[in-house]
Protein backbone atom coordinates (compact mmCIF):
# COMPACT_ATOMS: atom_id res chain seq x y z
CA UNK A 1 0.00 0.00 0.00
CA UNK A 2 1.06 3.58 -0.54
CA UNK A 3 1.20 4.25 3.18
CA UNK A 4 4.63 2.62 3.44
CA UNK A 5 6.05 5.15 0.94
CA UNK A 6 5.14 8.08 3.16
CA UNK A 7 5.28 6.99 6.80
CA UNK A 8 8.41 5.34 8.09
CA UNK A 9 7.58 7.11 11.35
CA UNK A 10 4.05 8.58 11.15
CA UNK A 11 4.00 10.20 14.58
CA UNK A 12 7.25 11.99 13.86
CA UNK A 13 6.29 12.88 10.29
CA UNK A 14 3.19 14.77 11.38
CA UNK A 15 4.32 16.22 14.69
CA UNK A 16 2.94 19.78 14.99
CA UNK A 17 5.48 22.49 14.22
CA UNK A 18 5.24 26.23 14.49
CA UNK A 19 7.54 27.14 11.62
CA UNK A 20 5.99 29.66 9.22
CA UNK A 21 7.24 27.71 6.19
CA UNK A 22 6.02 24.34 7.49
CA UNK A 23 3.18 24.14 4.98
CA UNK A 24 5.64 23.89 2.06
CA UNK A 25 6.29 20.24 2.91
CA UNK A 26 2.65 19.60 2.06
CA UNK A 27 2.89 21.21 -1.39
CA UNK A 28 2.58 18.59 -4.13
CA UNK A 29 -0.90 17.09 -4.45
CA UNK A 30 -2.31 20.37 -5.76
CA UNK A 31 0.45 20.67 -8.37
CA UNK A 32 -0.45 17.24 -9.75
CA UNK A 33 -3.95 18.55 -10.29
CA UNK A 34 -2.60 21.76 -11.84
CA UNK A 35 -1.09 19.66 -14.63
CA UNK A 36 -4.61 18.82 -15.81
CA UNK A 37 -5.38 22.54 -15.72
CA UNK A 38 -2.57 23.31 -18.19
CA UNK A 39 -2.83 20.29 -20.46
CA UNK A 40 -2.69 20.48 -24.30
CA UNK A 41 -6.48 20.82 -24.53
CA UNK A 42 -6.31 24.05 -22.54
CA UNK A 43 -3.53 25.32 -24.79
CA UNK A 44 -5.73 25.19 -27.86
CA UNK A 45 -8.60 27.00 -26.12
CA UNK A 46 -6.33 29.68 -24.65
CA UNK A 47 -4.54 30.38 -27.92
CA UNK A 48 -7.93 30.75 -29.62
CA UNK A 49 -9.20 33.03 -26.83
CA UNK A 50 -6.23 35.39 -27.03
CA UNK A 51 -5.74 35.18 -30.77
CA UNK A 52 -9.37 35.91 -31.66
CA UNK A 53 -10.37 38.32 -28.87
CA UNK A 54 -7.22 39.79 -27.40
CA UNK A 55 -7.30 40.33 -23.63
CA UNK A 56 -11.11 40.37 -23.35
CA UNK A 57 -11.51 36.73 -22.30
CA UNK A 58 -8.95 36.69 -19.48
CA UNK A 59 -11.83 36.81 -16.99
CA UNK A 60 -12.76 33.25 -17.98
CA UNK A 61 -9.49 31.98 -16.53
CA UNK A 62 -10.22 33.79 -13.27
CA UNK A 63 -13.77 32.44 -12.99
CA UNK A 64 -12.84 28.89 -13.94
CA UNK A 65 -9.95 28.88 -11.45
CA UNK A 66 -12.27 29.92 -8.61
CA UNK A 67 -14.67 27.09 -9.45
CA UNK A 68 -11.79 24.66 -9.72
CA UNK A 69 -10.40 25.64 -6.31
CA UNK A 70 -13.76 24.94 -4.64
CA UNK A 71 -14.26 21.53 -6.28
CA UNK A 72 -10.68 20.30 -5.84
CA UNK A 73 -10.69 21.51 -2.23
CA UNK A 74 -13.84 19.45 -1.68
CA UNK A 75 -12.29 16.35 -3.29
CA UNK A 76 -9.18 16.70 -1.13
CA UNK A 77 -11.31 16.96 2.02
CA UNK A 78 -12.98 13.66 1.14
CA UNK A 79 -9.57 11.99 0.94
CA UNK A 80 -8.20 13.50 4.16
CA UNK A 81 -11.27 12.80 6.30
CA UNK A 82 -12.17 9.30 5.07
CA UNK A 83 -8.75 7.98 4.06
CA UNK A 84 -10.38 6.88 0.82
CA UNK A 85 -10.20 8.26 -2.69
CA UNK A 86 -13.35 9.18 -4.59
CA UNK A 87 -13.40 5.81 -6.37
CA UNK A 88 -13.06 3.80 -3.13
CA UNK A 89 -15.74 5.92 -1.45
CA UNK A 90 -18.13 5.34 -4.36
CA UNK A 91 -17.54 1.58 -4.12
CA UNK A 92 -18.16 1.55 -0.37
CA UNK A 93 -21.13 3.89 -0.09
CA UNK A 94 -23.09 3.41 -3.33
CA UNK A 95 -25.08 0.40 -4.46
CA UNK A 96 -22.74 -1.96 -6.38
CA UNK A 97 -24.44 -1.57 -9.76
CA UNK A 98 -24.47 2.24 -9.44
CA UNK A 99 -20.84 2.49 -8.36
CA UNK A 100 -19.65 0.23 -11.17
CA UNK A 101 -21.63 2.20 -13.76
CA UNK A 102 -20.22 5.50 -12.48
CA UNK A 103 -16.63 4.25 -12.24
CA UNK A 104 -16.63 2.54 -15.64
CA UNK A 105 -17.80 5.82 -17.18
CA UNK A 106 -14.97 7.56 -15.29
CA UNK A 107 -12.42 5.12 -16.75
CA UNK A 108 -13.70 5.85 -20.26
CA UNK A 109 -13.37 9.56 -19.51
CA UNK A 110 -9.79 9.22 -18.27
CA UNK A 111 -8.85 7.22 -21.38
CA UNK A 112 -10.32 10.07 -23.39
CA UNK A 113 -8.22 12.51 -21.37
CA UNK A 114 -5.05 10.50 -21.92
CA UNK A 115 -5.78 10.45 -25.64
CA UNK A 116 -5.70 14.26 -25.74
CA UNK A 117 -2.55 14.42 -23.58
CA UNK A 118 -0.61 11.92 -25.69
CA UNK A 119 -1.68 13.76 -28.85
CA UNK A 120 -0.41 17.03 -27.34
CA UNK A 121 2.98 15.51 -26.57
CA UNK A 122 3.11 13.97 -30.06
CA UNK A 123 2.37 17.33 -31.66
CA UNK A 124 5.25 18.83 -29.66
CA UNK A 125 7.66 16.11 -30.79
CA UNK A 126 6.59 16.78 -34.37
CA UNK A 127 7.26 20.51 -33.87
CA UNK A 128 10.72 19.90 -32.43
CA UNK A 129 12.01 16.87 -34.34
CA UNK A 130 9.53 16.27 -37.20
CA UNK A 131 8.58 12.92 -35.66
CA UNK A 132 5.30 11.55 -37.12
CA UNK A 133 2.38 11.89 -34.71
CA UNK A 134 1.77 8.15 -34.27
CA UNK A 135 5.43 7.38 -33.65
CA UNK A 136 5.50 10.32 -31.25
CA UNK A 137 2.50 8.81 -29.46
CA UNK A 138 4.40 5.54 -29.01
CA UNK A 139 7.44 7.37 -27.60
CA UNK A 140 5.32 9.39 -25.16
CA UNK A 141 3.49 6.25 -24.04
CA UNK A 142 6.74 4.31 -23.49
CA UNK A 143 8.28 7.13 -21.45
CA UNK A 144 5.17 7.62 -19.32
CA UNK A 145 4.78 3.87 -18.80
CA UNK A 146 8.36 3.62 -17.57
CA UNK A 147 7.89 6.51 -15.16
CA UNK A 148 4.61 5.17 -13.78
CA UNK A 149 5.60 1.53 -13.42
CA UNK A 150 9.12 2.10 -12.08
CA UNK A 151 8.65 5.00 -9.66
CA UNK A 152 6.89 5.43 -6.35
CA UNK A 153 4.38 8.25 -6.02
CA UNK A 154 6.85 10.58 -4.27
CA UNK A 155 9.29 10.37 -7.18
CA UNK A 156 6.46 11.02 -9.64
CA UNK A 157 5.40 14.04 -7.60
CA UNK A 158 8.91 15.51 -7.84
CA UNK A 159 8.99 14.92 -11.60
CA UNK A 160 5.64 16.66 -12.00
CA UNK A 161 6.76 19.65 -9.94
CA UNK A 162 9.83 19.87 -12.19
CA UNK A 163 7.71 19.68 -15.35
CA UNK A 164 5.32 22.37 -14.11
CA UNK A 165 8.32 24.55 -13.28
CA UNK A 166 9.69 24.15 -16.80
CA UNK A 167 6.31 25.06 -18.31
CA UNK A 168 6.04 28.11 -16.07
CA UNK A 169 9.58 29.30 -16.83
CA UNK A 170 8.94 28.81 -20.55
CA UNK A 171 5.96 31.16 -20.48
CA UNK A 172 7.81 33.71 -18.36
CA UNK A 173 10.45 33.69 -21.10
CA UNK A 174 7.79 34.10 -23.78
CA UNK A 175 6.25 37.03 -21.89
CA UNK A 176 9.59 38.85 -21.79
CA UNK A 177 9.60 38.84 -25.60
CA UNK A 178 6.14 40.31 -26.00
CA UNK A 179 4.73 43.80 -25.51
CA UNK A 180 1.87 43.24 -23.06
CA UNK A 181 -0.67 45.99 -22.45
CA UNK A 182 -0.88 45.35 -18.71
CA UNK A 183 -3.57 47.96 -18.08
CA UNK A 184 -5.99 46.19 -20.41
CA UNK A 185 -4.96 42.80 -19.04
CA UNK A 186 -5.58 43.76 -15.39
CA UNK A 187 -9.05 45.07 -16.23
CA UNK A 188 -9.90 42.03 -18.34
CA UNK A 189 -9.01 39.57 -15.55
CA UNK A 190 -11.92 40.85 -13.43
CA UNK A 191 -14.38 42.26 -16.02
CA UNK A 192 -16.66 39.80 -17.85
CA UNK A 193 -16.89 40.48 -21.58
CA UNK A 194 -18.75 38.64 -24.34
CA UNK A 195 -17.32 39.70 -27.74
CA UNK A 196 -19.18 38.64 -30.88
CA UNK A 197 -18.44 35.06 -31.80
CA UNK A 198 -16.80 34.26 -28.45
CA UNK A 199 -19.43 31.92 -26.98
CA UNK A 200 -17.82 28.68 -28.19
CA UNK A 201 -14.40 29.71 -26.90
CA UNK A 202 -15.85 30.78 -23.53
CA UNK A 203 -17.56 27.40 -23.22
CA UNK A 204 -14.45 25.48 -24.25
CA UNK A 205 -12.21 27.30 -21.74
CA UNK A 206 -14.67 26.88 -18.87
CA UNK A 207 -15.56 23.33 -19.85
CA UNK A 208 -11.96 22.17 -20.13
CA UNK A 209 -10.79 23.46 -16.75
CA UNK A 210 -12.72 21.12 -14.43
CA UNK A 211 -11.87 17.57 -15.50
CA UNK A 212 -13.29 14.41 -13.89
CA UNK A 213 -9.97 12.59 -13.57
CA UNK A 214 -8.51 15.44 -11.51
CA UNK A 215 -11.22 15.07 -8.86
CA UNK A 216 -10.40 11.37 -8.55
CA UNK A 217 -6.66 12.05 -8.59
CA UNK A 218 -6.68 14.76 -5.92
CA UNK A 219 -8.68 12.63 -3.50
CA UNK A 220 -6.30 9.71 -4.13
CA UNK A 221 -3.04 11.57 -3.71
CA UNK A 222 -4.14 13.41 -0.58
CA UNK A 223 -5.58 10.29 1.12
CA UNK A 224 -2.41 8.30 0.46
CA UNK A 225 -0.80 10.20 3.33
CA UNK A 226 -3.40 8.67 5.67
CA UNK A 227 -3.87 11.77 7.81
CA UNK A 228 -7.22 10.42 8.97
CA UNK A 229 -5.29 7.86 11.05
CA UNK A 230 -3.50 10.59 12.98
CA UNK A 231 -4.63 12.58 15.99
CA UNK A 232 -7.78 14.61 15.18
CA UNK A 233 -6.02 17.94 15.81
CA UNK A 234 -3.29 17.00 13.38
CA UNK A 235 -5.87 15.96 10.77
CA UNK A 236 -7.62 19.33 11.11
CA UNK A 237 -4.26 21.02 10.66
CA UNK A 238 -3.79 19.10 7.40
CA UNK A 239 -7.22 20.23 6.22
CA UNK A 240 -5.97 23.81 6.51
CA UNK A 241 -2.65 23.03 4.83
CA UNK A 242 -4.49 21.30 2.01
CA UNK A 243 -6.31 24.51 1.18
CA UNK A 244 -2.99 26.40 1.08
CA UNK A 245 -1.62 23.74 -1.30
CA UNK A 246 -4.73 23.83 -3.51
CA UNK A 247 -4.85 27.64 -3.59
CA UNK A 248 -1.12 27.96 -4.30
CA UNK A 249 -1.23 25.33 -7.07
CA UNK A 250 -4.37 26.66 -8.74
CA UNK A 251 -2.91 30.18 -8.79
CA UNK A 252 0.08 28.77 -10.68
CA UNK A 253 -2.34 27.17 -13.14
CA UNK A 254 -4.22 30.48 -13.43
CA UNK A 255 -0.95 32.31 -14.17
CA UNK A 256 0.19 29.84 -16.86
CA UNK A 257 -3.21 29.80 -18.58
CA UNK A 258 -3.32 33.59 -18.43
CA UNK A 259 0.16 33.76 -19.94
CA UNK A 260 -1.03 31.73 -22.94
CA UNK A 261 -3.84 34.20 -23.59
CA UNK A 262 -1.54 37.18 -23.04
CA UNK A 263 1.00 35.91 -25.55
CA UNK A 264 -1.66 35.07 -28.14
CA UNK A 265 -3.30 38.49 -27.62
CA UNK A 266 -0.05 40.44 -27.96
CA UNK A 267 1.09 38.53 -31.06
CA UNK A 268 -1.67 36.90 -33.10
CA UNK A 269 -4.55 39.24 -32.19
CA UNK A 270 -2.39 42.34 -32.69
CA UNK A 271 -1.36 41.08 -36.14
CA UNK A 272 -4.91 40.02 -37.05
CA UNK A 273 -3.89 36.36 -37.39
CA UNK A 274 -6.52 33.66 -36.84
CA UNK A 275 -4.98 30.53 -35.26
CA UNK A 276 -6.77 27.18 -35.43
CA UNK A 277 -4.04 24.67 -34.52
CA UNK A 278 -1.14 24.48 -32.05
CA UNK A 279 1.28 23.67 -34.88
CA UNK A 280 0.19 26.87 -36.61
CA UNK A 281 0.68 28.87 -33.40
CA UNK A 282 4.21 27.54 -32.97
CA UNK A 283 5.12 28.26 -36.61
CA UNK A 284 3.73 31.80 -36.45
CA UNK A 285 5.65 32.65 -33.26
CA UNK A 286 8.96 32.27 -35.10
CA UNK A 287 8.62 35.29 -37.42
CA UNK A 288 6.85 37.34 -34.73
CA UNK A 289 9.10 36.67 -31.72
CA UNK A 290 12.08 34.76 -33.09
CA UNK A 291 13.22 31.15 -33.36
CA UNK A 292 13.86 30.80 -29.61
CA UNK A 293 10.24 31.64 -28.81
CA UNK A 294 8.86 28.94 -31.13
CA UNK A 295 11.26 26.33 -29.71
CA UNK A 296 10.40 27.22 -26.11
CA UNK A 297 6.69 27.02 -26.99
CA UNK A 298 7.15 23.47 -28.31
CA UNK A 299 9.28 22.41 -25.32
CA UNK A 300 6.63 23.65 -22.89
CA UNK A 301 3.94 21.77 -24.84
CA UNK A 302 6.04 18.60 -24.73
CA UNK A 303 6.41 18.72 -20.95
CA UNK A 304 2.73 19.56 -20.63
CA UNK A 305 1.83 16.49 -22.68
CA UNK A 306 4.16 14.19 -20.73
CA UNK A 307 3.12 15.39 -17.28
CA UNK A 308 -0.61 15.37 -18.02
CA UNK A 309 -0.35 11.85 -19.48
CA UNK A 310 1.32 10.75 -16.23
CA UNK A 311 -1.47 12.18 -14.10
CA UNK A 312 -4.11 10.68 -16.39
CA UNK A 313 -2.45 7.28 -15.96
CA UNK A 314 -2.38 7.71 -12.19
CA UNK A 315 -6.05 8.67 -12.19
CA UNK A 316 -6.93 5.63 -14.29
CA UNK A 317 -5.04 3.37 -11.91
CA UNK A 318 -6.77 4.96 -8.92
CA UNK A 319 -10.26 4.62 -10.39
CA UNK A 320 -9.78 0.98 -11.42
CA UNK A 321 -8.25 -0.01 -8.07
CA UNK A 322 -11.12 1.79 -6.33
CA UNK A 323 -13.61 -0.54 -8.00
CA UNK A 324 -12.01 -3.27 -5.85
CA UNK A 325 -12.00 -0.94 -2.83
CA UNK A 326 -8.23 -0.57 -2.99
CA UNK A 327 -6.01 2.55 -3.05
CA UNK A 328 -3.53 3.36 -5.82
CA UNK A 329 -0.45 1.14 -5.47
CA UNK A 330 1.66 0.62 -8.58
CA UNK A 331 2.87 -2.72 -7.17
CA UNK A 332 -0.72 -4.02 -7.07
CA UNK A 333 -2.21 -5.80 -10.09
CA UNK A 334 -5.43 -3.74 -10.11
CA UNK A 335 -3.55 -0.44 -10.19
CA UNK A 336 -1.23 -1.75 -12.91
CA UNK A 337 -4.24 -2.82 -14.96
CA UNK A 338 -5.92 0.57 -14.56
CA UNK A 339 -2.79 2.45 -15.62
CA UNK A 340 -2.35 0.17 -18.64
CA UNK A 341 -5.99 0.45 -19.69
CA UNK A 342 -5.69 4.22 -19.60
CA UNK A 343 -2.52 4.97 -21.51
CA UNK A 344 -2.33 1.91 -23.78
CA UNK A 345 -6.04 2.22 -24.54
CA UNK A 346 -5.56 5.88 -25.47
CA UNK A 347 -2.60 5.04 -27.73
CA UNK A 348 -4.57 2.34 -29.56
CA UNK A 349 -7.41 4.78 -30.25
CA UNK A 350 -4.91 7.32 -31.66
CA UNK A 351 -3.95 4.79 -34.35
CA UNK A 352 -7.54 4.83 -35.59
CA UNK A 353 -7.74 8.64 -35.74
CA UNK A 354 -6.87 10.20 -39.07
CA UNK A 355 -7.55 13.77 -37.96
CA UNK A 356 -5.84 14.77 -34.64
CA UNK A 357 -8.14 17.77 -34.25
CA UNK A 358 -11.21 15.55 -34.60
CA UNK A 359 -9.70 13.25 -31.98
CA UNK A 360 -9.41 16.14 -29.54
CA UNK A 361 -13.02 17.13 -30.24
CA UNK A 362 -14.27 13.59 -29.59
CA UNK A 363 -12.29 13.35 -26.35
CA UNK A 364 -13.76 16.65 -25.17
CA UNK A 365 -17.26 15.40 -25.97
CA UNK A 366 -16.76 12.29 -23.82
CA UNK A 367 -15.47 14.42 -20.95
CA UNK A 368 -18.48 16.71 -21.26
CA UNK A 369 -20.80 13.74 -20.88
CA UNK A 370 -19.05 12.21 -17.86
CA UNK A 371 -18.05 15.32 -15.89
CA UNK A 372 -21.50 16.02 -14.34
CA UNK A 373 -21.62 12.42 -13.03
CA UNK A 374 -18.31 12.86 -11.19
CA UNK A 375 -19.15 16.32 -9.83
CA UNK A 376 -22.48 15.26 -8.35
CA UNK A 377 -20.96 12.02 -7.04
CA UNK A 378 -18.43 14.15 -5.15
CA UNK A 379 -21.05 16.57 -3.82
CA UNK A 380 -23.25 13.68 -2.68
CA UNK A 381 -20.45 11.94 -0.78
CA UNK A 382 -19.00 15.04 0.86
CA UNK A 383 -22.46 16.22 1.93
CA UNK A 384 -23.20 12.89 3.63
CA UNK A 385 -22.91 12.70 7.42
CA UNK A 386 -22.46 8.95 7.07
CA UNK A 387 -19.36 9.44 4.93
CA UNK A 388 -17.83 12.65 6.32
CA UNK A 389 -19.34 12.67 9.85
CA UNK A 390 -18.89 16.12 11.39
CA UNK A 391 -16.81 17.24 8.39
CA UNK A 392 -19.75 16.98 5.98
CA UNK A 393 -20.49 20.07 3.87
CA UNK A 394 -22.36 22.78 5.78
CA UNK A 395 -25.45 24.41 4.17
CA UNK A 396 -23.47 27.29 2.63
CA UNK A 397 -20.88 24.91 1.15
CA UNK A 398 -23.68 22.78 -0.31
CA UNK A 399 -25.25 25.80 -2.00
CA UNK A 400 -21.90 26.93 -3.47
CA UNK A 401 -21.05 23.41 -4.66
CA UNK A 402 -24.47 22.86 -6.25
CA UNK A 403 -24.31 26.23 -8.03
CA UNK A 404 -20.86 25.39 -9.39
CA UNK A 405 -21.92 21.85 -10.30
CA UNK A 406 -25.01 23.02 -12.18
CA UNK A 407 -23.06 25.81 -13.90
CA UNK A 408 -20.23 23.53 -15.05
CA UNK A 409 -22.74 20.91 -16.17
CA UNK A 410 -24.75 23.43 -18.18
CA UNK A 411 -21.60 24.78 -19.82
CA UNK A 412 -20.43 21.31 -20.76
CA UNK A 413 -23.83 20.41 -22.21
CA UNK A 414 -23.77 23.63 -24.25
CA UNK A 415 -20.23 22.81 -25.42
CA UNK A 416 -21.28 19.28 -26.36
CA UNK A 417 -24.23 20.58 -28.37
CA UNK A 418 -22.08 23.21 -30.10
Amino acid sequence: MLKKFFHKNPSKAHAPRLMAMDFFKYIGPGLLVTVGFIDPGNWASNVAAGGDHGYKLLWIVTLSTIMLIVLQHNAAHLGIVTGKCLSEAATEYLKPWISKLVLVSAILAVISTALAEILGGSIALNMLFKIPLKLGGILITLLVSYMLYSNSYKKIEKWIIGFVSIIGISFVFELTLTDIEWGKALLSWVTPSFPNGSSTIILSVLGAVVMPHNLFLHSEVIQSRQWNLEDEKIMEKQLKYEFADTLFSMIIGWAINSAMILIAASTFFKQGIHVTELEQAQALLKPLLGNAASIVFAIALLFSGISSTITAGMAGGSIYAGIFNEPYDIHDSHTKTGVGLTIIGALIIIFFISDPFKGLVISQMLLSIQLPITIFLLISLTSSQKVMKKYANNPLSKIVLWVIGITVTALNIMLLLS
